[in-house]
């Protein structure tokens, strides 16, 4: 197995991928092709099941895109039957403890080092060398998201096999009393940001961030110039949107600019 997003990850490159909850491999075989380094396929708010999952990576071959899954929750069986049809990476969620990030990185891991069963039906298929080299090669993301993590971030982060600390800032902005749209402007939540980075910084491991291109902070630009190394920006879904809704704008305003019909002589 070779894991072209964790070598980038381990020289601390920036690296950029999007957020995909469509269950559909035609978006993630058009999305892997523009060019992102990382597919995030969201598992746990999306609604996909394993067989989707599959077909989704399967239509990823052949790009030089990683893809990683968001499973509905810090589950060693979850995580290993995501891991077994080809995962590159999993996006653990909610870990808000040491013994949670210990438990995460047991999951996506063979023994000694883990509790996952051998049985990688796809990820195997072609790789003689599977067995041998998952265990450096997945890529292990604790998702950051509770005011617990924050208190607890320097203990998660030295848990040997993790490599990323993913900040998820809707969920970290309910957990901390902030509410929905997250409070910018709050000095507390922001310095949850800085402890992450700090946090990551001192014990060798890459911050993530979900970004926008929005002038708020939070944008990909406020993420990157922060420290954050490991971004998405923006999601599948929005794409859909934005791009339908900036095409109907134009059309509307061809349709404005001509005269209306008057019928025929």
């Amino acid at each position: 197995m070779k894991n072209l997003l964790k070598e980038k990850v381990k020289k601390g490159e920036i690296t950029i991928g999007t957020i995909v909850s469509l269950g559909h491999p035609d978006v993630t075989e058009w999305l892997s092709q523009v060019g992102y380094d990382w597919l995030f396929l969201d598992a746990e708010h999306g609604a996909m099941g394993l067989e989707t999952l599959q077909q989704m990576m399967q239509s990823m071959k052949g790009a030089n895109c990683t893809p990683v899954v968001r499973p509905q929750w810090n589950d060693h069986a979850l995580i290993k039957r995501i891991l077994d049809i080809g995962a590159h990476g999993i996006i653990v969620p909610m870990v808000s403890s040491k013994e949670e990030a210990k438990n995460a990185v047991r999951a996506c891991k063979y023994p000694p080092a883990g509790i996952r069963g051998f049985g990688p039906r796809r990820a195997a298929m072609f790789d003689p060398d599977y067995l041998e080299t998952a265990n450096d090669e997945t890529l292990t993301i604790v998702l950051i998201e509770t005011e617990a993590a924050i208190r607890n971030i320097d203990e998660i982060l030295s848990v040997e096999g993790i490599d990323v600390g993913f900040m998820g800032y809707d969920d970290l902005s309910l957990s901390m009393g902030f509410g929905q749209p997250p409070k910018w402007h709050e000095p507390r939540y922001l310095e949850a940001f800085d402890k992450v980075i700090k946090a990551a910084n001192k014990r060798g491991k890459i911050a993530g961030l979900h970004t926008n291109l929005s002038n708020s902070p939070g944008n990909v630009y406020w993420a990157l110039d922060r420290g954050f190394r490991m971004v998405t920006v923006s999601d599948a879904d929005t794409f859909i949107i934005q791009g339908a809704q900036t095409t109907l704008e134009k059309a509307r305003e061809a349709a404005a600019k001509v005269k209306p019909f008057q019928g025929r002589d």
